[in-house]
């Protein structure tokens, strides 16, 4: 099963002008409590440097870890696991060791290992499992109100097929689930190190790019087994490897499968990766200096000046999505228009005697291969026919398969089309057509071929050009930043695993799933029966996507468009400190800022609109840490005896606790 996300159409809102902010009373709703356990951002490690994913894997890493009954805990900078508990209030929070896990003497060598942060994972409210960053898992029995006792302490030992050059590797703990009455599954991440060399890949004469991989561990650990003296072996279920640290992992009880959520899907040993997207030199395009024209001018191409005939149609792109534009002589019925699609090309017939009494050819496309995959179940057309315009507007609506990747053409090149003619055989449809980047000038075509066609019947020798504008739009001129509005959220993609480790039935190979932009995943903390739901980036949207696992286990889980956080892609665009962003369900979206810079954060409140179809929601900003604490480095969520939420932020040196403030 592909993770596919179709939005619903009627939840979508084009109409939303924005938010209005809601003025929140900072002293009621915000309580800090200085921590008598303090934790640390840094973290020791080896003398080599940390790649690029392992430092946003820590950037990411979540400090602040719930029970099922809304205890929580985290561990110091002492190697101390501390629980932290609420009277029925959410008020007066108590801290207690639960228990002080050994210290490592790590390595000097610089090709040590890199220290992991120590993190932890709930089986249930009295069973946890912690790691000490350095390669040992540790199995702890809670009891309440008093300090844990150890059940045993665990080691990976990594087998030669693996091609590791260590035997144990530090890790990570994802999450522990219980697959069976006398054992249970716990999800582990490491980075790869390889006993083959690696070989640098060379992108230029002067940037040389490194990946690293990372190991996803699925291991059974028996909780009833007799305490041992020395760290026992872990007995490894299922192994997959990928380009980053998992962003979430979920298990989901009713298919017996593990979802994993990367930056690129996870593969096991024994098939190879996902091939990478590289260019063809036929897909490649100079890039024009400033002052430039790459196109020949008539002098130089021999032909004599004559009127300036307009592309066939125009296009534009967001990150998800593809409109292109066919000016069409408005005499055309709409019956008279056959359109197709199929993920990878379309079909565009019409069939009409108006053909005979234009100048200008009608488009004519079998088959045509566009540059990249589409979704063909939710992409469709209009036509616009105005009686003032002589033209009127066959305009196609794609939805990209590949969410975040842009378009360098509308079509792949024309030897890998199959058929793609205009009027009698004309090659006009080959022509490759410059994406319009100012959405608003893209069906000025209609007005241009218009005035073509007007020149050519007034004998005139040139009809002045195009009318499609620079592609920018004029206020936007100088200030549109493509970058920052394509690297809103993560890129990523899902791979679901079996319990057992195999891919389930209802699910196809891992690397089949088309990646998609991700904004927001839950807000940890005990989510009870409530099934995991994702924000997706769609154009300037966020939409809620929720996992429904209904029918048998053999039947696929299906991702339903629930909710809409209108232009929430926007929002957190301008939001460039930010280390955290979850939501609560349907109803908000939190953006944590980290507060590295000494000035300490805020915390961004998007709720979603009162009602369907408003214009306008309400936001609100709240002052979490005021610089005195220290960095961000935990956020979750846990409720009330009367089910009221409270949400907690973890600093280095305080706890903040957020209260009616949602």
């Amino acid at each position: 099963m592909a993770a596919t996300f179709e939005p619903n159409r009627s939840l979508l809102n084009p109409k939303f002008e924005g938010y209005k902010l809601d003025a929140l009373n900072q002293e009621d709703i915000i309580t800090r409590y200085s921590l008598p356990h303090k934790l640390k951002q840094t973290a020791a490690s080896g003398k080599s440097p940390f790649s690029f994913q392992e430092v946003q894997s820590r950037i990411r890493h979540n400090h602040l870890i719930f029970a099922p009954n809304g205890r929580a805990v985290y561990v110091d900078a002492e190697l101390r696991v501390i629980a932290v508990d609420f009277d029925d209030e959410g008020h007066n929070p108590s801290f207690e060791v639960l228990y002080e896990l050994p210290r490592t003497i790590q390595s000097s060598a610089a090709d040590s290992p890199h220290q992991e942060y120590p993190s932890v994972a709930f089986l249930d409210n009295e069973i946890l499992f912690a790691s000490d960053g350095n390669g040992t898992l540790y199995a702890l029995h809670l009891q309440d109100r008093a300090p844990a006792t150890l059940i045993n302490a665990f080691e990976i030992p990594i087998p030669p097929e693996y091609e590791s050059s260590e035997s144990s590797v530090p890790f990570k703990v994802h999450a522990a689930v219980q697959t069976s009455p006398e054992s249970c599954t716990v999800v582990l991440s490491s980075k790869h190190y390889s006993s083959v060399p690696a070989v640098a890949e060379p992108i230029s004469t002067k940037v040389t790019k490194r990946m690293s991989q990372f190991d996803v561990w699925a291991v059974n650990v028996d909780v009833g087994m007799i305490s041992q003296d020395q760290p026992l072996g872990l007995d490894i279920l299922w192994h997959r490897r990928g380009e980053d640290v998992p962003l979430y992992v979920h298990y989901v009880e009713s298919k017996k499968a593990f979802m994993l959520l990367g930056i690129a899907s996870y593969h096991s040993i024994a098939s190879a990766a996902p091939p990478t997207y590289e260019p063809s030199l036929d897909e490649m395009a100079p890039i024009p200096r400033s002052g430039e024209c790459l196109d020949p001018t008539p002098a130089e191409s021999g032909a004599t000046p004559g009127p300036s005939k307009p592309p066939q149609y125009s296009w534009t792109q967001t990150t998800d999505t593809v409109t292109v534009a066919f000016p069409l002589p408005s005499s055309i019925p709409k019956d008279a228009i056959k359109i197709t699609f199929s993920p990878t090309t379309f079909t565009l017939l019409v069939q009409s005697a108006a053909e005979n009494e234009t100048p200008v050819s009608l488009p004519r496309y079998a088959l045509k291969k566009f540059w990249d995959g589409i979704q063909p179940s939710t992409s469709f057309w209009t036509l616009d026919r105005e009686a003032e315009h002589a033209f009127g507007l066959l305009t196609l609506y794609l939805d990209k398969q590949h969410e975040g990747t842009r378009w360098s053409h509308l079509f792949a090149p024309s030897s890998t089309a199959a058929t793609a003619s205009v009027g009698s055989g004309s090659s006009e449809a080959d022509v490759e057509v410059p994406e319009t980047l100012d959405p608003s000038e893209l069906w000025q075509i209609r007005e241009a071929l218009e005035k073509y066609t007007a020149d050519l019947q007034s004998g005139g020798e040139n009809a002045g050009g195009w009318g499609l504008g620079t592609g920018m739009p004029s206020l936007a001129e100088g200030e549109m930043d493509d970058e920052v509005d394509l690297t809103t959220g993560d890129t990523v993609a899902l791979t679901w695993v079996g319990a057992d480790g195999r891919v389930p039935s209802w699910c196809r190979e891992a690397g089949d799933d088309s990646p998609f932009n991700l904004l927001s995943t839950p807000l940890p903390g005990p989510s009870g029966p409530q099934p995991p739901s994702l924000v997706v980036k769609r154009g300037l949207d966020g939409v809620v996507y929720t996992l429904g696992c209904g029918g048998s286990a053999e039947d696929p889980p299906t991702w339903t468009h629930t909710s809409t956080f209108c232009v929430l892609s926007f929002v957190l665009a301008s939001k460039r400190d930010t280390r955290f962003v979850h939501h609560i369900s349907d109803k908000a979206v939190l953006a944590f800022e980290s507060g590295a810079r000494g000035l300490g954060g805020n915390v961004y409140i998007y709720r979603n609109t009162a009602q369907k179809g408003d214009n306008w929601a309400k936001q609100a900003i709240l002052k979490v840490s005021d610089g005195s604490g220290g960095v961000l480095l935990g956020v979750g969520m846990r409720h009330t005896r009367e089910g009221k939420p409270i949400v907690l932020c973890l600093c280095e040196g305080e706890l903040i606790v957020m209260k009616d403030g949602l």
